[in-house]
């Protein structure tokens, strides 16, 4: 198992999520509820890895 966690770096609940992204609240959740974004839900509570959606967002607009 992989213990590296150097630059982990998690982002918790859907005002985070959205004030990384640009968008309103409502919106990511829509987006996190329809699995557009690469997010989970923990313990009913949405997490998301802040490099993993700058990478999404990235690949997207290339």
């Amino acid at each position: 198992m992989d213990t590296n966690t150097e630059g982990l770096d998690l982002l918790w609940e859907v005002a985070a999520i959205a004030k990384l992204i640009g968008r309103s609240e409502r919106q990511t959740f829509n987006l996190l509820a329809g699995g557009q974004l690469p997010a989970k839900k923990v313990g009913g509570r949405w997490v998301a890895s802040r490099q993993k959606l700058i990478a999404f967002f990235l690949e997207d607009a290339a």
